[in-house]
């Protein structure tokens, strides 16, 4: 399958893909963390090319209600509008297969609950961080590793120059699922 993994500059996902024999590229206005098939700007860029699938982890730094204490600012000087336009303008796409990540967030009252949410410890990481998908064409992801332990370390992670890189990663577990599950 062509799969595309927007607004990914970890390649993690990418990778979990490649991995199985599909063809996958990453697509972020950052450069990739690995090296691997990956554009460098807008994902609207790509969206047009004949994908089978697309998996798209939009920026929810204005949409997360893990921010709430800051959506009047945001909503003031509109960053917070042309977040919801841009997770809307994914929603739109003609790709079959699509799912949407993001953290628990404004878009299941604006849009429509999400279809799932996971947690890391279900695919092998003892960790708490809720992940809304939003799917079009895809089955529910299937739990695949159940783990003792529930940290919550992204929460507790102090402030540093890449927490918000650090804090967005997909984990290992998760994305090896989205391919077996949904690759193969």
């Amino acid at each position: 399958m062509r799969v595309l993994i927007g607004c990914e500059y970890s390649g993690v996902v990418r990778d979990a893909f490649i991995a199985l024999g599909h063809d996958a590229m990453s697509c972020d206005i950052l450069p990739t963390d690995r090296a691997g098939p990956h554009y460098q700007g807008d994902v609207r860029d790509v969206l047009d090319y004949p994908w089978d699938m697309a998996i798209f982890h939009p920026p929810c730094t204005d949409l997360s209600v893990s921010g709430a204490r800051h959506f009047a600012e945001k909503r003031l000087d509109g960053r917070q509008q042309a977040a919801v336009s841009f997770f809307m303008s994914l929603t739109k796409t003609a790709i079959p297969r699509v799912a949407i990540e993001n953290p628990v967030c404004i878009m299941s009252s604006l849009w429509r609950k999400p279809d799932q949410i996971i947690q890391p410890w279900e695919y092998g990481h003892g960790e708490t961080k809720a992940t809304c998908l939003w799917l079009k064409g895809l089955p529910l992801l299937q739990p695949t590793d159940i783990v003792d332990g529930r940290e919550n370390r992204i929460h507790r992670m102090p402030p540093s120059a890449d927490r918000g890189k650090l804090r967005s990663a997909t984990y290992l577990g998760i994305a090896a699922a989205m391919a077996q599950q949904w690759g193969g």
